[in-house]
């Protein structure tokens, strides 16, 4: 088994749902440029008020992904 090793990104993901929305739109969003994704942490999260109702939130993220091994030529 090789050793693996990772890279870690910050994120910010927001939606108008709640909070697991703003985290899978994060995570959804990087998964489009970003390959070998494994895990993220939570490591802040706010909303948006208006009128006295929540209106947005916004969750910070960590997001590790491993570096891909390429072979010695």
């Amino acid at each position: 088994m090789s050793e693996h090793i990772y890279k870690k990104i910050e994120l910010v993901g927001s939606s108008k749902i709640g909070l697991e929305d703003a985290i899978q739109n994060a995570v959804a969003k990087a998964g489009e440029t970003i390959r070998n994704l494994r895990w993220f942490e939570v490591v802040e999260t706010r909303g948006q008020i208006e009128n006295g109702q929540i209106a947005y939130w916004q969750v910070t993220l960590k997001v590790g992904f491993t570096i891909e091994d390429h072979p010695s030529s």
